[in-house]
């Protein structure tokens, strides 16, 4: 493509209202993200209805707040983006409806994204990603190791039998009495603890399939005895030993794919909420340094739900001309990896 393209992205699948505009699918131009954290932190997790109200009230001001930062204009873009799965259906709904709107208005091609989509092609805001590659895919509903031959070409070579590792993180918090955000608490919590509690590792064998219903019932049933014993949960220690044995078998397992796969891709990236985990983070350092094999990893920023991402997936779609109609519909659930 000779010209520039500019898209803006729009993301309110949970808790935040997210807007972006990218150019040319990797160069940020401006960003807002908008949290309601502080709000569902007082009950203790996202409620779906308040979230939406939220969105409702935020949007508009998060739309003037980017386009005011980029110094540009609705119409100095050349198309719309908007998650339209999966997510909260009524915060989904708010973007989607709202991105129709500017299409139809400004006359703007509409591109509807799924949300993991952005969360791997956030590693565009990395440098640009190299086919064939092997993404590591881990978020609140996904554990997936994904081999990609070209853009939205995915071959799946490994996914959760039952829990995603982010749901498990929440299930752990819960256990430990940690506040919302549970994930990011419980991270913070192994920091100061050691893996001195002894867990079952999940799926231990050679296969590239995951799974942690086991070892979150383990946590579970552990914390249950130790109390019914009268004894004290060393919370530190657990969120810790959860942390360890999980986090290695991502790893194992990713090795695993790097050894059958090392000759056909050219990188590893890593893909999703959990991406931000520095556990993972370091680990999958070492090993990509062992296996002489490159890493890419986007910056924290965009490892959470952001719309940077959202506008960076739409660029290839855009170049295909994959425009969504204006009867377009927020799915709260899509599973993302169709393959041809």
């Amino acid at each position: 493509m000779n010209k520039d393209v500019y898209i803006l992205g729009i993301e309110s699948s949970c808790d935040e209202t997210s807007m972006s505009i990218v150019k040319n699918g990797y160069e940020e131009i401006a960003t807002t993200v908008l949290t309601q954290m502080d709000t569902h932190a007082l009950y203790g997790g996202v409620v779906p209805e308040i979230a939406s109200r939220m969105h409702t009230e935020n949007i508009t001001m998060v739309l003037e707040e980017t386009l005011k930062k980029a110094h540009m204009g609705i119409e100095d873009v050349d198309a719309i983006a908007v998650t339209y799965a999966p997510g909260l259906l009524g915060s989904l709904i708010v973007g989607v409806e709202f991105a129709k709107t500017l299409s139809l208005v400004y006359n703007k091609p509409l591109i509807a994204t799924h949300h993991i989509a952005g969360h791997i092609y956030a590693n565009m805001l990395v440098k640009k990603m190299e086919f064939p590659l092997l993404a590591l895919v881990v978020s609140g509903g996904h554990t997936e190791l994904v081999l990609m031959e070209g853009d939205y070409q995915f071959k799946v070579l490994g996914t959760t039998l039952d829990d995603a590792i982010g749901e498990s993180y929440d299930k752990v918090a819960r256990v430990l009495d940690l506040p919302y955000p549970g994930g990011p608490n419980v991270e913070k919590y192994a920091l100061q603890g050691n893996p001195t509690y002894e867990l079952p590792i999940p799926m231990n064998n050679q296969e590239m399939n995951f799974s942690f219903s086991g070892l979150k019932s383990a946590v579970i049933n552990l914390a249950h005895n130790e109390k019914q014993r009268g004894n004290e949960i060393r919370k530190y220690d657990l969120a810790a030993s959860f942390q360890t044995v999980a986090i290695d078998e991502i790893i194992r397992k990713t090795k695993i794919a790097i050894d059958i796969h090392k000759n056909d891709i050219k990188e590893v990236i890593v893909a999703g909420g959990v991406s931000a985990n520095g556990y993972l983070r370091g680990k999958m350092e070492e090993l990509c340094k062992k296996e002489n094999v490159e890493l890419s990893i986007p910056p924290l920023k965009y490892c959470t739900d952001n719309a940077t991402m959202i506008a960076c997936a739409a660029y290839p779609q855009y170049k295909n001309k994959d425009f969504a109609d204006l009867d377009l519909d927020a799915k709260s659930q899509e599973y993302f990896f169709k393959e041809d």
